[in-house]
């Protein structure tokens, strides 16, 4: 169907409108292949560049027979003239008046046949520019090729308003632990989930597009405390990495804690500065549960490793007299992102956590 509306078009708009879209088929297809998109790329555009090529052949041979025609008419007429012997011209002269002797006038002619001259019979036919043409079909195909790339830019797409980022509410507002009423008031978890799940999160991570697929805040306290300290904490899921962050409101500061890693698992530590606080860096694995719910009453098995974890755990305090934030990403995979990322989070985490003074 598209083959015969192309046909149906002008030689002048459907050869020009041919090269454009074969050359740019062509050279993206080409570019295709030489970034590693296989042969059958490079045989496609190679065939849509011949093709192009073809048609440009046509165009130039067109316009060569065209611009040839009309000096060839004027000349055969001025050539034919020229012939005429010069002798002859009296007796043509003399034969032609004895035969308008002997005709009729042209307006007697008209009148004994009752007819007249039709107006623009005898007009020749208005050519139409043949560089008007194409270059009114180039600018046609350009402005449609642009609404195409253009389009999906400017108007939202299925995908996004069918699946929106998680939110962090869950409009559920239970009473916070009597550990939240301290003052200063600690960060609740929500309030970290909303400062976490920005649209800039998944840039951060170096993986740009994602969205956020369960975000979620909770108002912990830390175990074995019995419900004195105070540890809010908030995560958000990509399908990449996911990312924790909280906030222990203890007595512990980075340097005790620097020293209980000696005792653990902890790999890579690296002691550092974030915001004037003092701040480690560690590499630990993340803990790894099944449970099977397929029996009677089900069963759980061993605890194992999980994927490594990177978790940079920076003061509350610039004095780090107590306390201490803990950002940590991880993913299903084992990859982890570059340091460069967690402190990139940390830039925009910590501001919204308020400092532990005059404790």
């Amino acid at each position: 169907m598209l083959g015969f509306l192309i046909r149906l078009l002008p030689f002048w708009v459907r050869e020009p409108l041919l090269i454009v879209i074969g050359s740019v088929l062509g050279v993206r297809l080409m570019y295709l292949a030489a970034t590693g998109h296989g042969l059958a790329a490079a045989g496609f555009g190679l065939a849509f560049l011949v093709f192009t090529a073809i048609r440009v052949h046509g165009v130039v041979q067109a316009l060569r027979a065209r611009r040839n025609t009309n000096p060839a008419a004027s000349a055969g007429g001025a050539t034919a003239d020229a012939a005429t012997p010069a002798q002859d011209r009296p007796q043509a002269a003399m034969s032609q008046a004895q035969a308008q002797a002997q005709a009729p006038s042209q307006a007697e002619a008209q009148a004994l046949a009752g007819t007249g001259p039709r107006p623009g019979a005898g007009a020749p036919k208005k050519d139409h520019n043949p560089w008007a043409q194409a270059v009114g079909a180039v600018a046609l195909f350009g402005v449609l090729g642009a609404v195409l790339w253009l389009g999906p830019r400017f108007m939202p797409s299925d995908d996004v308003s069918a699946t929106p980022p998680a939110s962090c509410s869950d409009e559920t507002h239970e009473a916070l632990p009597k550990a939240f009423k301290q003052k200063p008031r600690p960060v609740t978890g929500e309030e970290q989930c909303e400062v976490l799940n920005g649209p800039d999160l998944a840039e951060l991570l170096g993986t740009p597009g994602e969205k956020a697929t369960t975000a979620s805040g909770s108002d912990n306290t830390a175990p074995l405390t019995d419900g004195k300290v105070a540890r809010p904490e908030a995560q958000v899921a990509f399908d990449t990495y996911t990312v924790n962050v909280s906030a222990t409101y203890n007595d512990l500061s980075i340097d005790q804690y620097v020293k209980l890693m000696k005792y653990g698992e902890e790999t890579d530590v690296k002691k550092l500065k974030v915001h004037g606080r003092s701040a480690v860096f560690s590499t630990d694995h993340t803990m790894k549960l099944e449970f099977n719910l397929g029996g009677s009453g089900g069963s759980g098995g061993p605890v194992e490793q999980g994927p490594l974890e990177r978790t940079l755990s920076v003061a509350l305090d610039r004095g780090d007299r107590g306390g201490y934030c803990e950002i940590t990403v991880w993913s299903e995979s084992g990859a982890l992102p570059n340091d460069t990322a967690l402190l990139d989070i940390a830039e925009k985490v910590l501001p919204k956590i308020p400092e532990r003074h005059g404790r």
